[in-house]
């Protein structure tokens, strides 16, 4: 028989359509494999099985009737616990927040999926507040990586992300605000995007302000498109949403890379080290895109590290989350999370309002950029997954996880949409991203040359 477990959404669709199986079917393989990665892996914060069984059901006497409910109907998805989702409590990775409470909201993407018919699964691992590069936390402990439970994940949207490459689940919602969904699916060899800015509806706001996305973590770039055609929708609760988007997403794929012009950027004009493993993993990558039509050449944005500007922007997010925590709770945070609060709470207006304007000239360089390239190529990372449990690799040098992700925070300053395709593993076997970003409001080129990539132009 089939592994549904290892089916993406698209050939789970096909086959309910088929009458091949159910979305029971699929509901309980990946219910199953949910509960058998748990205890090892540690994805997941909750898993709602009975609720998942009983929309499963549901979902499949409308499939028996030819009466689909919406692009989604019956497929298993898993949500960040960092999203409100309806009769689950949002605790966000954090002693802080008391499960009492009625949780009778959605977010904006979740209410999306609950009207497409989609299967809730449960609610993913976060740390606390999504504050950092990996995934651990005082609520819930470590997330560790789906290969190699010595190392992590990533984050902050390591449970997803851990979830979709194991197979609970093929769909999975994640948030990023500095590269929350790319950098857990560049260690997990999966797929992920962080639309351009708005394109997703967030609803309560983010402490973060404007670095935070929503965005679609798959195992490729055409579940992805579903997914992001289904969430895109404007909600009256995000006063900073964009419109409706011109047409669909996954139609849109087949345009292919032929032509496009395509910047490559090993290491940002010199500014990161990147491992050899993954500079040549990376640099195989861009010649295929080459071989597949596009105009590549070597070239860097005119852009210089804005990593202190991030962290003002950043810590007084921090500042703000936690602004209300009187100190016994205080005492209950992640000590990292406590440092940059802290941190944050001595930035003056001023130095918030600097950081601002680096964020717009880093906005207006990037967009003279893309007058003369449709997508700029990086690495995602520098590095594959390290340690498990720390916010750094050992021996790095680094103090904070914005060190090891330079390739990542700039664009959520820019706003613009930006994806983590997998391209190949290091020596150790784990797995190695190559990032592509676009102009703003182009997240179509961005899922269609990482289909290109993924599919070889199919």
């Amino acid at each position: 028989m089939t592994d549904l477990t290892g089916l993406t959404a698209v050939q789970l669709l096909d086959g309910y359509r088929a009458g091949a199986f159910s979305p029971v079917d699929a509901t309980r393989a990946v219910l199953e494999r949910a509960e058998r990665i748990q205890p090892e892996v540690n994805a997941f914060v909750r898993i709602t099985a009975e609720q998942a069984l009983e929309r499963a059901r549901a979902s499949a006497e409308r499939w028996r009737r030819g009466e689909p409910a919406g692009l989604l109907d019956g497929v298993p998805v898993t949500v960040k616990d960092i999203l409100l989702m309806r009769g689950a409590p949002t605790l966000k990775g954090s002693k802080t927040i008391s499960e009492r409470g009625t949780w009778d909201e959605d977010a904006p993407s979740v209410a999306r999926l609950r009207t497409h018919g989609a299967v809730f699964v449960g609610k993913t691992t976060t740390p606390e507040f999504g504050w950092k590069g990996v995934t651990d936390s005082p609520l819930s402990g470590v997330t560790r990586h789906p290969l190699d439970p010595a190392r992590t994940a990533g984050g902050s949207s390591g449970g997803a992300a851990a979830a979709v490459a194991l197979g609970a689940g093929p769909l999975a919602l994640g948030t990023d605000g500095g590269g929350s969904v790319r950098i857990p699916a560049s260690f997990c060899g999966i797929f992920a995007l962080k639309p351009t800015y708005g394109r997703v509806p967030l609803y309560p706001a983010s402490a973060f302000g404007t670095l935070a996305h929503v965005g679609p973590m798959t195992r490729d770039a055409a579940d992805a498109a579903l997914l992001l055609d289904v969430i895109e929708a404007p909600d009256s609760r995000d006063w900073s949403a964009l419109g409706p988007a011109a047409g669909s997403f996954l139609d849109g794929l087949s345009g292919g890379v032929r032509g496009l012009r395509v910047a490559y950027s090993p290491s940002l004009g010199g500014q990161v080290a990147v491992r050899p493993a993954v500079a040549s993993a990376v640099r195989q990558a861009v010649e295929r895109l080459a071989g597949l039509g596009a105009y590549v050449e070597e070239a860097d944005p005119d852009v210089t590290d804005p990593v202190d500007a991030f962290h003002t922007l950043w810590f007084t997010g921090a500042a703000r989350v936690t602004q209300r925590l009187g100190p016994d709770q205080r005492a209950l945070l992640d000590p990292g999370l406590r440092e940059i609060a802290a941190l944050g709470a001595r930035r003056s207006a001023l130095d918030y309002l600097a950081a601002v304007d680096v964020r717009a000239e880093l906005g207006r360089r990037m967009g003279r950029f893309h007058d003369s390239y449709d997508l700029l190529v990086t690495p995602t990372l520098p590095i594959t997954a390290f340690e498990a449990g720390a916010e750094v690799p050992k021996g790095s040098g680094h103090r904070r996880w914005t060190g090891w992700t330079p390739f990542t925070y700039p664009f959520n300053m820019t706003q613009q949409p930006a994806a983590t395709v997998p391209v190949g593993t290091d020596g150790d076997g784990l797995p190695v991203g190559l990032q592509l970003v676009a102009a703003r409001h182009r997240d179509d080129l961005v899922l269609r040359a990482a289909h290109a990539l993924m599919s070889g132009g199919s």
